[in-house]
């Protein structure tokens, strides 16, 4: 798929491997729709595209929230007509035991890391079936391939997503429509942006999250014929890389130790997740 003109939704995008993506993807020479629930993340994100000269808007969505989801949707077709492109980066985690988890805490993370990707991709997908083409690239985790300790439900969450896309993979195979995931491993706390202002080529999670976007543009861009290869999720180094490979267990270490319980106030997802590790 060339790029140019062509108009790329990245949830997520206010930091971290979407903010990475989108710009990966302006960079590319598309039309890019920069997705995130805080304004001021976002809105700094759209602004560090723009000031290199290459398109980018914000609009807001909460992806716990499906009257959000509607009008976010809604807003982003009466902007750009149908969709090129739409790619799943919201996401969040927090390393926990799992009895200590709350119902309000699992339904949020499930609805964030799980139902809001299918209820945006349903509410997109209609006019991309009608042109027949598009990109849906969902990121998931290893964490969803493989387990991981102190993120039971999170896991969960990111292997239901790593089925739904290889089932809507078949689904849309038809229409000329490639659906494929990505499931890095952990990359450390989320800078809110990674643009050559703030990028710090010596921090392991932005190397990795650079890396990772860089995946997801040959992933979208690499053929305009469908391979029944491609809804096969890829699975970047992850846990194998010495830098990032501790982060979660020492965490979850540390929580142990404690006995922390999931608070009323950590049940609810934060704007900035500054102190999040996410993998």
């Amino acid at each position: 798929m060339e790029f140019a003109n062509k108009i790329a939704v990245v949830t997520g995008a206010g930091s971290g491997i979407g903010c990475a993506t989108a710009l990966a993807l302006a960079r590319a020479g598309a039309d890019v729709v920069v997705a995130d629930i805080s304004a001021a993340s976002g809105e700094a994100s759209a602004a560090a595209i723009r000031a290199e000269g290459l398109k980018a808007d914000y609009l807001q969505v909460d992806m716990t929230d499906p009257p959000s989801i509607d009008a976010f949707a809604e807003a982003v077709q009466a902007r750009s007509g149908a969709v090129d492109v739409l790619v799943h980066a919201a996401g969040w985690g927090r390393t926990a035991p799992f009895v200590d988890g709350t119902t309000e805490f699992w339904t949020r993370l499930v609805a964030l890391n799980f139902v809001g990707p299918m209820q945006l991709t349903k509410a997109l997908l209609p006019a991309m079936m009608e042109r027949a083409r598009g990109r849906i690239v969902t990121i998931a985790s290893d964490a969803g391939r493989v387990g991981s300790l102190g993120e039971t439900v999170y896991a969960g969450a990111k292997g239901g997503l790593i089925a739904f896309t290889k089932s809507l993979a078949r689904e849309t195979a038809r229409y000329g429509i490639n659906v494929n995931c990505v499931c890095p491993g952990p990359t450390g706390r989320p800078p809110k942006i990674i643009f050559s202002g703030a990028f710090n080529p010596l921090h392991a999670g932005q190397r990795r999250m650079i890396q990772i976007a860089h995946e997801l543009l040959h992933t979208v861009g690499a053929t305009d014929k469908y391979d029944l290869g491609t809804n096969q999720p890829n699975y970047p180094d992850g846990y194998a890389n010495p830098d990032l490979q501790p982060l979660v267990p020492q965490r979850f270490a540390e929580i142990m130790a404690g006995r922390t319980p999931v608070s009323q106030t950590e049940a609810t997802i934060p704007e900035s997740l500054d102190d999040v590790v996410i993998g």
